[in-house]
């Protein structure tokens, strides 16, 4: 049975899939319906032997916001699971891991359309995507470290970026511009927003003009290069840290005290940062 979608778009546009988050009210931040929306599409898009490129975008002002944090520490729906760190290992290793690596896996080239904010997960599913174009207005960032935990579930971070850039990053919580990740080359393009998607068709268009099969085993040989470098290797290691991370001291006392604090997500965002932004901005 075909998935009705509810938090995407899915769009066919000759040889090109559009899979475009949307809940630009939440600046598309990932609860587990999208996440499992996304995951269908994406091998939709995979079976469908009229496509050839596919381009992940976000409704809205903002890429994505990373994952819902107004569904935490109870998560609902699809992402229900036992409240133990056995329980949220399977859980994040199915949402927020493996199916966060289907873009990366995929068959097909994917491209990444980002705007405004990609932060958290945002960061990570940009990052899984073969090609990134930016609008010049984009922020990148992983600001998990200031809810006492290890940096997202997939650590791409020293993979895309320079290891000390990315040790600056995760250390701090702070964002980086389209253009410094441009100059540092996370990012293939930057853009004016208002070039942003018409830019990204272009290429889209251009790679579908491609031999597939040639586009495809390229894409393979790459991603088979990084992982003869450690690429999932080290992915692996880092996601059982990161989960360990969300059970120490450190991290309940944090995220504790600040949802404690906050009456809205909004507000937990705010008293999350306070603490580690300098007021000299």
């Amino acid at each position: 049975m075909k998935m009705e979608f509810e938090t995407i778009i899915y769009k066919k546009e000759g040889p090109i899939a559009r899979i475009i988050m949307n809940r630009p009210e939440k600046r598309n931040a990932q609860n587990g319906r999208m996440i499992e929306e996304m995951d269908t599409a994406f091998v939709d898009a995979e079976r469908d032997s009229e496509i050839r490129v596919v381009v992940l975008s976000g409704a809205g002002k903002t890429f994505c916001a990373g994952h819902d944090l107004k569904l935490y520490p109870v998560e609902e729906g699809a992402i229900n699971r036992p409240p133990n760190i056995e329980g949220k290992w399977y859980y994040e290793r199915d949402y927020f891991y493996d199916k966060l690596l289907r873009s990366w896996r995929l068959k097909k080239p994917v491209i990444a359309q980002v705007q405004g904010h990609a932060l958290a997960a945002g960061f990570m599913i940009a990052n899984m995507c073969d090609l990134v174009v930016a609008s010049d207005d984009a922020q990148f960032g992983d600001p998990v470290v200031r809810m006492g935990a290890a940096a997202a579930e997939i650590l791409c971070h020293p993979w895309v970026l320079p290891p000390r850039i990315a040790k600056e990053m995760l250390f701090t919580g702070n964002y980086i511009t389209a253009q410094r990740a441009y100059e540092l080359g996370m990012v293939n393009h930057v853009v004016p927003l208002e070039e942003l998607e018409n830019t990204v068709t272009q290429l889209a268009e251009h790679i579908s003009k491609m031999p597939p099969f040639t586009v495809s085993i390229i894409k393979n040989s790459i991603n088979r290069t990084m992982d003869m470098q450690g690429f999932e290797n080290s992915l692996n290691a880092h996601f059982d840290t990161h989960v360990m991370s969300h059970w120490s001291d450190e991290a309940q006392t944090y995220f504790e005290q600040s949802r404690r604090e906050s009456k809205s997500i909004k507000e937990f965002i705010t008293n999350r940062d306070d603490k580690f932004v300098s007021k000299e901005g």
